[in-house]
C-alpha cells in the first residue's frame, strides 16, 4: 500500500491488510452483529514467548551504585503534589520507582505523527517523563509510526485523515527532533533517554501473526466498553475495524517494550487509560506476569473554565521553533490570567513549590508587579522546550516591541519580529514626508483617519516603540529603519511592520 513506507503490496503485513482501503467500510457494530460465534471464541491463554529467557522484571534487582539508588525521590509522590497524577494501575508503583532495592523504572510516552510538530496538548507528556528522568529513570519516547497510519479514536469524534508515507515521514523526524532536544538537555546524560518507533517492530507483521500473537488474548467486551469506543459507536458516523483495533496496537507496543527493551511503565493522558490498560492486560496474559509493569495517567491541560489549554487564535501551540516563534509561544504563556498561572507553574515548570509559594503570596499583596508571575512562567517553559537561546530570542524581541522600550531597533531584529506580527510593504513616497495618520491608516494599523487622530491624543501611538505626541508629525527620512521600514504600534498589543520599498 501506498502510506506504508516500505512495503510493498506483496509483503502481506498487517499494515497493508489492515489499512482504510479495506477495513475502513467495515464498521464495528455490523462486523459484531454479522459475524458467526466462532469470530470472537474464547481461547484458552499459552505462553506466546519461550520460558527459557531472562526475567522481565527482577523486584530485587540493585541499581549500579546503592547510593544512588537511596538518593532517588518518589517521583510519583512529586507528581501527585504538583497536579499531574490522576491514575496509576497499581500502588506497588509508588514504592518502586523509589525503592533503593528495584532498579531504575523505563517510562515511555506515545506521540503519535499526525502533524511535523508537538504541541502543547503534548507538552505535558513530555514534562511527565522529564520527571522521571530527573528522579533518576530512563525516559522512553515511543513515536508511533505504526500507529500514526492508524489513529486513535480517543477523544475524536471523525476518523483522523490519511497521510501519506512522505508527509508521515516528515512528521515523524520532525517530532524525533524536538523530543531529542528537550529530553536530551545539555543536564541529560546520553543514557537518560531513548527514542522508538512503533513501526519498526510492526511493519513485518502479518495479519494472521496479529490474530494469532495478540488477538486471541483480548476479549471484546472489555473493548467495547472502553469510553472512546461507547461515544464514536453511538455516533452517526460509527467506528471503522481499523479504529477498533488501535487500542490492541497500542497496548502490543506495550507488550514489545516491556519484553524486548524491559520498558515497564507507560504514562498518557487521562484519555489514554483505556489503551493502558489494554497494554497491562495482554501483558498479563501474553508474557505471563503480574505485577511486571504499571500505567499512570495525569489530568489532561485544562483553563479555569473548564477548555482545553493550548490552542490561541491561530490555531494550536507548537513546539517546533519553524511553526510558531519562540517569541509567540513566550507571549501565549505570558498573557496566562491570574487565575490559571500558579496551577500552571505546578504542572508545567520544575521550579521547587517553596518558590512557586512565594510567588503566590506576593499575587495577594498590594505592591506586586501585575503579570510577574506570567513572566515567570514564560521564562521557564520556553526555556525548557527552546533552550537558552529559544528563551533570549524570546525576550528581545519582547523588550524590542515594548512600546516605549528603549531597545535601539536595528533592521536585523525587526526582519525577525515581523515573522510574528502583520506586515505591509509601502512605496516610500507613501511614507517618507507623510503624515503619520495617513502612514497609519494606509499599514492598515487603523480603520479611519479620525481613530488614528482619536489615539494620538490619547497618546497611544509609537513609531519604532517611540510615543508620537505631535498628530501632523511626518515621517521622516531618519525615521525608516536603515532606509528599509519602520514599526507602527497602537497601544501595547497592535503593531505592524512597514517595509518601505
Amino acid at each position: 500500500m501506498a502510506y506504508a513506507t516500505g512495503v510493498t503490496p506483496a509483503s502481506r503485513t498487517i499494515f497493508p491488510f489492515c489499512s482504510r482501503t479495506l477495513l475502513s467500510p467495515l464498521r464495528v457494530a455490523s462486523v459484531l452483529e454479522s459475524s458467526s460465534s466462532t469470530f470472537f471464541t474464547r481461547v484458552q491463554v499459552h505462553q506466546l514467548f519461550s520460558t527459557s529467557r531472562p526475567p522481565l522484571f527482577v523486584s530485587s534487582a540493585k541499581c549500579s551504585t546503592g547510593n544512588q539508588a537511596a538518593s532517588r525521590p518518589n517521583v510519583v509522590h512529586i507528581l501527585e503534589e504538583r497536579g499531574l497524577l490522576e491514575s496509576i494501575t497499581s500502588d506497588n508503583l509508588r514504592s518502586a520507582c523509589s525503592d533503593p532495592n528495584v532498579a531504575p523504572l523505563k517510562v515511555y510516552c506515545g506521540f503519535d505523527p499526525t502533524a511535523e510538530s508537538l504541541h502543547l496538548g503534548n507538552l505535558l507528556g513530555i514534562i511527565v517523563l522529564s520527571w522521571f528522568q530527573r528522579c533518576g529513570h530512563q525516559a522512553v519516547g515511543l513515536i508511533g509510526g505504526a500507529t500514526g497510519r492508524v489513529g486513535d479514536p480517543s477523544g475524536k469524534s471523525l476518523e483522523r485523515p490519511e497521510l501519506d508515507a512522505l508527509t508521515l515521514e516528515k512528521n515523524i523526524a520532525g517530532i524525533r527532533n524536538i523530543l531529542i532536544k528537550i529530553l536530551g538537555g545539555t543536564q541529560s546524560s546520553a543514557s537518560s533517554y531513548v527514542i522508538f518507533n512503533n513501526y519498526d517492530w510492526w511493519k513485518d507483521m502479518t495479519m494472521l501473526e496479529f490474530l494469532k500473537n495478540v488477538g486471541r488474548y483480548a476479549r471484546v467486551g472489555p473493548m467495547m466498553a472502553k469510553e472512546s469506543v461507547k461515544k464514536r459507536l453511538e455516533s452517526e458516523q460509527g467506528m471503522s475495524y481499523t479504529e477498533f483495533t488501535y487500542q490492541l496496537l497500542q497496548g502490543y507496543d506495550f507488550v514489545h517494550l516491556l519484553d524486548k527493551e524491559g520498558v515497564n511503565v507507560q504514562i498518557g493522558g487521562s484519555d489514554q487509560w483505556g489503551n493502558i490498560t489494554a497494554g497491562t492486560d495482554l501483558i498479563r496474559k501474553i508474557l505471563q506476569t503480574e505485577e511486571a509493569a504499571y500505567g499512570l495517567t495525569f489530568p489532561l491541560l485544562l483553563k479555569n473554565d473548564g477548555t482545553k489549554f493550548g490552542k490561541s487564535e491561530d490555531g494550536a501551540i507548537w513546539l517546533s521553533p519553524s511553526m510558531l516563534s519562540p517569541y509567540k509561544f513566550y507571549q501565549y504563556f505570558f498573557s496566562v490570567p491570574d487565575v490559571d498561572v500558579i496551577r500552571f507553574l505546578k504542572t508545567l515548570t520544575f521550579l521547587s513549590l517553596d518558590e512557586i509559594k512565594m510567588l503566590e503570596d506576593e499575587m495577594r499583596k498590594p505592591g506586586y508587579v501585575p503579570n510577574t508571575a506570567q513572566m515567570k512562567l514564560a521564562e521557564e517553559v520556553t526555556r525548557f522546550v527552546h533552550g537558552e537561546e529559544g528563551l533570549k530570542e524570546a525576550m528581545k524581541a519582547t523588550e524590542a516591541l515594548r512600546p516605549g522600550a528603549e531597545t535601539k531597533l536595528d533592521w536585523n531584529l525587526i526582519e525577525r519580529i515581523a515573522e510574528d506580527i502583520p506586515t505591509c510593504s509601502l512605496p516610500v513616497d507613501r511614507v517618507s514626508g507623510v503624515s503619520i495618520v495617513d502612514v497609519s491608516v494606509s499599514a492598515g494599523l487603523f480603520e479611519s483617519k479620525s481613530a488614528a487622530r482619536r489615539m494620538l491624543k490619547q497618546g497611544g501611538v509609537y513609531m519604532n516603540n517611540e510615543r508620537v505626541d505631535d498628530e501632523n508629525k511626518r515621517v521622516e527620512e531618519g525615521d525608516i529603519v536603515e532606509g528599509k521600514g519602520l514599526v507602527l504600534s497602537s497601544g501595547k498589543k497592535n503593531k505592524v511592520v512597514i517595509r518601505v520599498s
